[in-house]
């Protein structure tokens, strides 16, 4: 019954709500949902053992409490109010569960049964509305902040049944029923509700509130177990020593390392067990856990087991057989360059999608502010971009919208996430004659020149600037000369100005405009030319 810092059961959790928040970043489809459904079950059947084992303990109080009233009886009213918050907060969230799939799928969907929920029967499991708006709701007054609520004033409660005695509990309790305010995926302060459960698919979000199910049950037997600590009536009497397997992950990738803690839910700190996988023993940790460790060399579900061999109290030795499994999936990275998401409106910027283990032709695109094609776009060395949609924005300070849906081979569809672009206008170019903006130019080179072009260096894309118009300044001891012309072209007037120019004199080519692909007319700086 020590209290440890960090128990096997919160890593575990801990764990898998690592994997579900790193599945969603690798917008996983068909493997994401078969991987919420597995965790989702594990955590439904750790739900269910946590009840039974403390009703165990609540027996003990019991027991306790009628052989002693006077010192147990006090711990044992403290144990029941504990019994009663959790039951209460734990309930609620079941019905929170029942509720977005009744919302989402009717009152006579087979994935209910009562009250009891089977995550397999689930039809709209990539349902991203329903659970927002039950969640977040409308102005952002869903049920979700009721639940933030009561996990508050749960916290609250459980570390005033303590009485300060119990620092560690104290800050496991404080992490585990966590519901403090975070950051959204731009960084941006978020609330609690939002990052929790904002736009997840229904899966994910059943399965986020059964963690949080499982949460509230470990903090019910962390407090239980300070409480009994406190009854000077002996230790705990077990009538039945289960074996216990507690993955760190139960879902690995490939090349990566599986490893769990197998161990005896009452431990005698007299004896080591000794723990066999395969007629091969484990080495075991000073609380009396096995460790289990092994590579991951191939893909699929994986399962093993053993025997843990303890001696009774008459010098027996007892097996007790357990079995364990887990699930290996292939490797996948997502590498996204966040400050550098912008598309050019009036240009086609090409866009690569694709969903790990989905065929490209299973994968479609929506636009939001924007068109979509599907043709090849070439950089400005005549490469194609390696895309297989091209997106041109509709408005400049409105963020483009892309989002990605796929469908399997049952015809299930499932949409992602909106992916915000942002939209800047195509830039400026540089108006050039004979190839230069400015610094020194041969007369003959000078006289031998047609007209202003633009162009735009360093740019990936190879855009087309039309000049519209432009004058050219000439200045001697009599004044100042300018002649316009309406297109690119000099004209003959102007040919005749530069040919007069004298070497050492400069050449200005001024109210130069031009029209942008995106249909804008733009003022180009000037050309200043040194004629040599």
């Amino acid at each position: 019954m020590a209290h440890e810092r960090l128990s096997p059961r919160q890593k575990m959790i801990g764990m898998m709500y690592l994997i579900l928040t790193a599945m969603l970043a690798l917008n996983v489809s068909k493997e994401a949902v078969e991987a919420f459904k597995k965790v989702d079950k594990s955590l439904t059947t750790t739900l269910a053992n946590y009840v039974i084992k403390n009703n165990l303990i609540y027996e003990e109080f019991n027991k306790a409490a009628s052989e002693n009233p006077t010192k147990a009886g006090k711990y044992r009213t403290t144990a029941m109010e504990v019994k009663s918050r959790s039951d209460e907060i734990s309930q609620f969230i079941q019905d929170l569960k029942v509720e977005i799939i009744t919302e989402a799928e009717g009152t006579e969907s087979e994935a209910l049964a009562g009250n009891v929920i089977d995550i397999e029967k689930v039809k709209r499991f990539d349902d991203n509305n329903v659970p927002s708006q039950i969640l977040i709701g409308a102005n952002e007054n869903g049920k979700a902040s009721t639940l933030k609520a009561l996990m508050n004033d749960y916290r609250e409660f459980l570390i005033s049944t303590l009485d300060g005695k119990n620092p560690s509990a104290e800050d496991a309790l404080r992490k585990s029923l966590n519901t403090d305010d975070g950051h959204d995926p731009d960084g941006q302060p978020s609330k609690w509700e939002n990052v929790t459960f904002q736009l997840l698919p229904l899966v994910a979000v059943e399965t986020i509130l059964s963690k949080m199910q499982v949460d509230v049950r470990n903090a019910e037997t962390e407090v239980l177990n300070h409480l009994y600590t406190q009854i000077d009536a002996g230790s705990f009497k077990v009538n039945k020593i289960v074996a216990n397997v507690v993955p760190v992950s139960s879902y690995v990738t490939q090349g990566g390392d599986y490893e769990a803690r197998v161990f005896i839910s009452a431990i005698d700190s007299t004896q080591k067990p000794i723990v066999k996988v395969n007629g091969t023993e484990l080495p075991v940790d000073e609380s009396g856990k096995g460790v289990y460790k092994v590579r991951a060399s191939s893909t699929g579900p994986k399962k093993w087991g053993g025997v843990i061999s303890l001696k009774n109290p008459s010098g027996v030795m007892v097996d007790y057989p357990f079995d364990g499994s887990y699930y290996v999936g292939e490797p996948n990275v997502v590498v996204s360059p966040t400050a550098m998401n912008v598309m050019y409106k009036g240009i086609q910027n090409p866009i690569d999608v694709s969903v790990p283990g989905v065929s490209p032709d299973k994968i479609k695109i929506r636009v939001v502010n924007g068109t979509q094609t599907t043709q090849k776009v070439k950089n400005s060395k005549g490469e194609n971009f390696r895309g297989n949609w091209a997106v041109n924005p509709t408005t400049v300070g409105q963020n483009v919208q892309v989002i990605v849906s796929v469908t399997d081979a049952s015809n299930k569809g499932t949409t992602f996430a909106p992916i915000e672009f942002r939209v800047k206008p195509v830039p400026a170019p540089i108006a050039t004659f004979g190839g230069k903006s400015t610094g020194t130019i041969a007369k003959n080179t000078a006289a031998a020149q047609t007209g202003v072009y633009a162009s735009l260096p360093d740019f990936e894309f190879d855009l087309v600037y039309k000049i519209t118009s432009f004058t050219v300044l000439y200045t001697d001891s009599r004044g100042d000369f300018e002649e316009p012309s309406t297109n690119n072209t000099l004209t003959p007037k102007q040919k005749d100005l530069i040919t007069k120019l004298a070497r050492g004199k400069n050449l200005f080519i001024k109210d130069i405009k031009c029209l942008a692909p995106d249909g804008r007319t733009l003022d180009l700086n000037p050309i200043i030319l040194k004629i040599d």
